[in-house]
């Protein structure tokens, strides 16, 4: 039987992200209720940190390998400029690696400099771990189709040297332009949609959807001072927020929020919660901190939303709360269609907030009458290469979709970023949508 010493490296870091994989299931299952609301708070946060390094581990090894092993041995592994490559390449992976931990110690009113670079360095982990993958399985595939044989010849090092290089290149290249897009203000978008049942009086009704903020660890009030100054120029008649506002807890980011208090939208601003919003364990306290800025939550509820031009003229718009609460047996929370729709008939037309699309097409098994919902979440999966994987995730990505006869899904690509300041195959966005009376 083989001892844990003698297993490799890459073993070893995948039991040990099966044991913190293993300790959070049982700390939500048996311990979380015998913790004071903070320790569980930052215990799960903690173990996340815990779990995404472990599983991180295994992609640096390989990193390590392919960019620093790889040349030891070499005629520059001696030179000074070989020592300071080594040093780039551990710092980077080591930048990476903290990135997690900035949500526990390092958020406040403008993102650190440090969370910053740390967070950057992790996206180009991710594109240069894609890369090196790639380029590996290719040069795998030549040997097989070529018919070549294992022996390294002085061709296969070459090879072996370019593989790496280019990698790192196209992984400079793509961080660059990934940074310069993130920083762009995120376009508006304008988008039509009619709505079954909407009242002639309420035709041409301006929405604007908000999603995916994250204030947090990279994220602060500068930004959020300027995606408001845009809403209001938009001047709509409701403002909504679909989830993953923030990443952190209210009070320790409170500073950052004070410019939603601007939001001054005549017919209502809402919020509905995300995923992230659950991971802060926090939501109580972001509820009341929203009141305070006019900004009404909808936990499983509705509202009327009544025509300026007809008191006689209405529609209903509900929000549910996100499906996290329910995996993390959140007290108090989870999706619960039936109470969120509750006094919503199919005379009036309905509209949905639902943060994640998947809870949207659940809504729709349910509540086929449902008019239009308005989700987030996928972020339009924010960076090349995790694009493919939010597309196949989710059953409705980004974008307008058609359901049924009278059925509208909108998803927004997010109005900034979670974590990693960069944006590549999509962009961010801030929704106009005109509800169109049919």
């Amino acid at each position: 039987m083989i001892s844990f010493k003698q297993l490799p490296l890459e073993a070893k870091a995948a039991l040990a992200a099966g044991v913190v994989f293993f300790s959070m299931i049982l700390s939500r299952s048996y311990v979380a209720e015998k913790l004071d609301f903070r320790t569980r708070r930052w215990l799960l946060r903690l173990q996340m940190a815990l779990f995404a390094n472990t599983l991180m581990l295994m992609g640096s090894l390989h990193v390590w390998r392919s960019t620093v092993t790889t040349f030891t041995r070499s005629s520059a592994a001696n030179s000074f400029c070989f020592m300071l490559w080594k040093i780039a390449v551990f710092t980077f992976l080591a930048l990476a690696h903290s990135s997690f931990f900035t949500l526990l110690f390092l958020v406040a009113e403008e993102p650190y400099f440090f969370s910053l670079a740390a967070y950057t360095c992790l996206g180009a982990y991710i594109i240069l771990i894609f890369f090196l993958f790639t380029l590996g399985s290719v040069e795998q595939a030549y040997k097989f189709l070529a018919g070549r044989g294992t022996k390294a010849g002085t061709g296969n090092k070459n090879r072996t040297a370019i593989k790496p290089v280019l990698a790192v290149m196209l992984t400079v290249v793509l961080t660059v332009v990934g940074l310069l897009n993130a920083s762009q203000p995120p376009t508006v978008n304008s988008v039509e949609i009619p709505v079954h049942k909407l009242p002639s009086t309420m035709n041409n009704l301006k929405v604007v959807l908000l999603s995916d903020i994250h204030l947090g660890p990279t994220v602060g009030k500068t930004k959020l001072a300027m995606i408001v100054r845009m809403v209001k120029a938009l001047k709509p008649d409701i403002t909504v927020i679909v989830g993953d506002l923030t990443d952190a807890e209210a009070k320790i980011i409170r500073p950052a929020v004070e410019p939603l208090g601007e939001l001054d939208s005549p017919l209502g601003t809402y919020f509905v919660t995300g995923n992230h919003e659950y991971y802060t364990s926090d939501v109580s306290n972001w509820f009341e901190l929203l009141k305070s800025f006019n900004i009404q939550p909808l936990h499983n509820e509705n509202v009327k939303i009544v025509s300026p031009k007809s008191p006689s003229d209405w529609f209903c718009l509900a929000g549910v709360d996100d499906i996290e609460a329910d995996v993390l047996r959140y007290s108090g929370h989870g999706m619960d269609l039936k109470q969120a729709l509750r006094g919503c008939s199919s005379e009036h037309a309905i509209v949905l907030l639902a943060h994640q699309p998947i809870a949207a097409k659940w809504a729709l098994q349910e509540r086929p009458d449902i008019n239009l919902i308005l989700s987030g979440h996928t972020h339009g999966g924010q960076m090349f290469p995790l694009n493919a994987g939010a597309y196949l995730l989710n059953p409705f990505f980004v974008g307008l979709y058609k359901v049924g006869q009278n059925t509208f899904v909108y998803v927004s690509p997010g109005t900034m970023y979670f974590g990693i300041p960069m944006r590549l195959g999509s962009r961010a966005e801030i929704t106009e949508i005109i509800l169109r009376s049919p």
